[in-house]
């Protein structure tokens, strides 16, 4: 599996949960995560997404560092339909179940 299909099966459990995963670029800050998740219900996180076997660089591991700091949920190296289910699943749940 290649990270763009990691990311269409993202973006297909997202919608089908009635949010929307945004492409996440900010220009002039390099490494930011890819996916900005917005659920139903005011559930937000940000998604590194990968290649089976690829890690975060060090820079968007600083990126992902600083968001956290900043109380944002971040997730990191997301690299198949297990991770992304789980992901979900933990976004949904955030503030309670």
């Amino acid at each position: 599996m290649v990270e763009r299909e990691v990311e269409a099966y993202l973006r297909k459990r997202v919608k089908a949960m009635g949010g929307r995963a945004y492409k996440f670029v900010s220009p002039g800050n390099d490494g930011v995560p890819d996916r900005l998740i917005c659920l139903p219900g005011g559930k937000i996180a940000f998604a590194e997404l990968k290649a089976p076997g690829k890690q975060s660089t060090p820079l968007q591991q600083k990126q992902q560092a600083d968001l956290r700091a900043m109380g944002c949920l971040v997730f990191a190296d997301v690299n198949s339909k297990d991770m992304v289910d789980h992901t979900l699943a933990i976004i949904q749940c955030t503030g309670g179940c």
